[in-house]
């Protein structure tokens, strides 16, 4: 186990860094922050964490929380998550056992099929497809919240935010936690609190909307019912930039645009799975991309300032940098089908998930659930891959090509990212 490392000294522009929603789809981001951290190290980084900001939503909120709970080892904190997600099983995430299944999936396929006019069912109320208390068992193991006061106090961490959305009110709530006083804020429909974090924050912000059952959550004098953060998320990169981020670092886990021609339509009607995937789809990537096109629009209308007038706005030009999957994940799912657990198997047959490979049905939505260690490896190799694609960006977002010729006397991988990558993931200066 490395030692913890001395906090780094105040550099100019507080980094932050972004991590959003998307189930077994985090995969893909420790991948880009494995490749991030080689990076650094080859460049003569400080091996303490850069990112004084960390803000997390959905399954990137537990990736978020469990790296910040290590920022004064973070090196170390990356490859442990990474191992863990490497090794990942459905059942460390959810019940896959037949009575589990049968406790929870069956219930809400019957009364998907027949409704609540069966008494019965009235009364046994299913809350979700699956049962994630397996998670919480995890979440206690692998993330420290009792650490956070100390690493914040001592330089290692500025802030961070958990994000989720408020069933009972209908807001979208971003709790956070920081060592210094910064002022909770208030915008239409979303608000921020000021709290202890701990594992029923994360497991609200990761309760994929069906699938997961809520959680309860207190917020000011009430307790209110949580789910997916993801939902509702006008301004995904608006919490770290309230808590002090000047450059931010995104990684999503799906593309944001699809390369020209479009992709192969399966015919005939669509099944729920189909609907469900497009639905998370919409829930977990759109807000994100246009939350960044409206950054850049902000950017690119402040630079045509003058110093007085840009001292007299409340608006700073944020630097981003965004990295983002350039493959299309649900093929990836696709071929990892059959690796899922026979019970979860038959379970999503019943929404209409089918096939292997090019021909599989649905596999949008078993994307997000595909906790099985073929599938996360993937993704992890492919963030790896994509951040590796974007090393001179990476390098001059953290200012590592200033450091003492590092990296003179190696050789540049001449590796490019397709067009469209390019277009998504450069960094919008100003």
């Amino acid at each position: 186990m490395d030692t913890p490392h001395a906090p780094p000294p105040p550099a100019p522009g507080r980094i932050g860094l972004l991590l959003t929603g998307g189930g077994a789809r985090a995969a893909y981001q420790m991948g880009v922050l494995k490749a991030i951290a080689r990076i650094g190290r080859e460049a003569g980084a400080p091996r303490s964490s850069p990112y004084q900001v960390i803000a997390g939503t959905s399954a990137g909120a537990i990736n978020a929380a469990a790296l910040a709970c290590q920022a004064d080892r973070f090196d170390a904190a990356v490859s442990e998550v990474v191992d863990i997600w490497s090794q990942f099983r459905s059942e460390q995430v959810y019940r896959t056992d037949s009575l589990g299944i049968i406790r929870t999936g069956a219930p809400w396929l019957t009364m998907m099929s027949f409704g609540w006019a069966l008494h019965r069912w009235r009364r046994a109320r299913p809350h979700s497809l699956l049962d994630n208390s397996p998670l919480e068992a995890l979440l206690l193991r692998m993330v420290r919240f009792d650490r956070l006061p100390r690493l914040m106090a001592d330089g290692h961490l500025h802030a961070l935010a958990v994000t989720a959305s408020s069933y009972s009110s209908g807001e979208h709530v971003t709790f956070y936690e920081c060592h210094e006083d910064i002022a909770p804020w208030t915008r239409s429909q979303r608000l921020a609190v000021r709290t202890r974090l701990g594992v029923r924050h994360l497991l609200a912000s990761a309760a994929i909307p069906f699938v997961f059952p809520a959680t309860s959550l207190p917020v000011h004098e009430r307790v209110g019912w949580f789910g997916d953060g993801s939902m509702r998320q006008a301004a995904p990169i608006s919490p770290a930039v309230h808590l002090g981020a000047e450059r931010v670092l995104i990684v999503g886990a799906g593309r944001m645009h699809e390369p020209p021609g479009g992709h192969l339509e399966i015919s005939g009607y669509p099944s729920v799975a189909q609907i469900a995937g497009h639905a998370l789809s919409n829930i977990f990537l759109d807000a994100l991309a246009v939350d960044i096109e409206r950054l850049q629009r902000i950017n690119s209308t402040l630079a045509l300032l003058s110093p007085e007038a840009l001292a007299r706005t409340p608006l700073r030009p944020i630097e981003a940098l965004v990295i983002a999957p350039s493959q299309r994940l649900d093929d990836l799912a696709g071929k990892h089908l059959d690796s899922l657990p026979r019970t979860v198997r038959a379970l999503l047959r019943g929404v209409g998930v089918s096939g292997q490979g090019d021909t599989a049905r649905g596999a949008a939505l078993a994307s997000y659930l595909l906790f099985e260690s073929g599938y996360t490896r993937e993704l992890i190799a492919l963030g790896e891959a994509d951040a590796q694609a974007k090393r001179n960006e990476v390098r001059a977002f953290f200012g590592w090509d200033r450091r003492a010729g590092a990296l003179a006397a190696t050789p540049r991988q001449a590796v490019e990212p397709p067009p469209e990558t390019a277009r998504l993931t450069s960094s919008s200066r100003t």
